[in-house]
């Protein structure tokens, strides 16, 4: 077998792996991130990091895990290139800022009130969590539970 069909084999294989593995690829893309535009953009990068290094992989029956450490892997990654931008909450408020404004309803003006009450250690969390922002679980845990408290309603889990 000459260079050229080694290289066809090898294209063939790679190609039969990504249109068997492809759906699984996308569904595990999008539970991670939960965004079909994402998912898609993830799952191509990681085909192409995939194919770059195809040889690497000495057992093709585990290429299903294989692809989607990749896929996880990129994922990551493209999180890491995006920098949130932060805004200082005390700023946006003394402003009266549009950002924070919402239709009014009595309810809505209760729990907004409720929320500058707490103390900024809890305040934040609740707001992060509003802006999509992660490792904010055990604040944003006793946030809950302190507005829950404010607003005299029962913890989570009773009637």
């Amino acid at each position: 077998m000459n260079r050229g069909d080694g290289e066809t084999d090898r294209r063939r294989r790679f190609g039969s792996l990504c249109e068997s593995l492809r759906p699984d690829l996308l569904r595990f893309a999008w539970w991670l991130g939960r965004d079909r535009g994402l998912a898609e953009d993830v799952v191509q990068e990681s085909l192409l990091r995939a194919w770059k290094s195809f040889d690497s992989l000495e057992d093709e029956s585990k290429a299903r895990s294989w692809l989607l450490t990749i896929v996880r892997r990129e994922l990551a990654r493209s999180f890491e290139k995006k920098r949130p931008e932060l805004a200082d909450v005390e700023t946006l408020v003394a402003a009266e800022s549009a950002v924070l404004a919402a239709p009014e309803d009595e309810r809505l003006e209760e729990m907004r009130d409720a929320i500058f009450r707490l103390d900024v250690e809890y305040r934040e969390p609740l707001v992060f969590q509003v802006l999509q922002q992660g490792a904010v679980l055990t604040r944003l845990f006793r946030a809950r539970a302190r507005l829950r408290q404010q607003l005299g309603l029962s913890p989570e889990g009773e009637s």
